[in-house]
């Protein structure tokens, strides 16, 4: 019986999960254009439609659909099924932790969804939501010490976020002066240094390399694939968003401990 209601939970947190990456796949949307992300109903971005509660059902209505709006027949996007399929991964995740707080499990991976999101659509970091990862980070780690009575599980989340922090903030700095121009996002060495509240000095290493690596590997794949189709690759001058590698790494590396 607990290995049912487990399996339940975990399925109730799946659903919630989706519910709230497709939320979030609208916060991506909206806010940099500025718009409300409570006020007005969800339409097609290309007919102006207003959708249906059964076009709105998350992973459900986009399979059902193929992915296109019912009207005009215009491609809703693939990102749009990510949002809420990696939320329902958090969500059914929080659920079955169990060497972490199942609720902290959610809180970041939700938070770090919508800041990958919004990196790789528009190569944007807000400053609110790497404070909300910072300040929720640093709130778990108070927390823990207090209840374990064990300072050093602050003053590890402490060391964490200046691991993270500064390295990266290092290397902006001198590119700029080197070059001239920006070669890292003024965000990325911020989000690392919330991260690393999260994960501390080890873990926010890890996380580092294997964003680096993720980082790589998407360069090479854009490579392979500019010429198979034979259209221009990745340049010294093209931008990658390293902030959604970083958020992508950092929540399995959290829950796994």
């Amino acid at each position: 019986m607990p290995e049912a209601i487990t399996i339940l939970c975990a399925g109730v947190g799946a659903v919630v999960g989706a519910i709230v990456g497709s939320f979030l796949g609208v916060v991506a949307g909206r806010w940099p254009q500025r718009r409300s992300v409570i006020h007005g109903r969800s339409a097609c971005e290309v007919c102006g439609r207003t959708l249906a509660w059964f076009d709105l059902i998350p992973i459900v209505s986009w399979m059902g659909t193929r992915g296109r709006c019912r009207t005009c027949g215009a491609p809703i996007g693939i990102d749009a099924l990510l949002a809420e399929v990696l939320g329902a991964i958090v969500g059914g995740t929080a659920c079955l932790a169990s060497d972490v707080p199942g609720w902290s499990v959610a809180v970041l991976g939700w938070l770090l969804l919508v800041i990958a999101l919004l990196d790789a659509r528009h190569m944007w970091l807000p400053l609110p939501l790497t404070i909300g990862l910072a300040v929720t980070g640093l709130g778990l780690a108070t927390y823990q010490a207090l209840a374990g009575d064990d300072a050093a599980i602050l003053a590890q989340a402490l060391a964490g976020a200046f691991v993270g922090w500064a390295p990266l903030a290092l290397l902006a700095t001198s590119y700029r002066r080197w070059r001239g121009r920006e070669g890292l996002g003024g965000g990325d060495p911020l989000l690392l240094g919330a991260i690393g509240l999260w994960l501390g000095p080890l873990g926010v290493i890890h996380c580092l390399l294997a964003a680096a690596l993720a980082g790589l590997a998407w360069v090479a794949l854009i490579s392979v694939r500019a010429r198979i189709i034979g259209t221009g690759g990745m340049t010294a001058q093209s931008a990658l968003p390293f902030g959604t590698f970083l958020a992508l790494a950092a929540w399995p590396l959290y829950v796994i401990g």
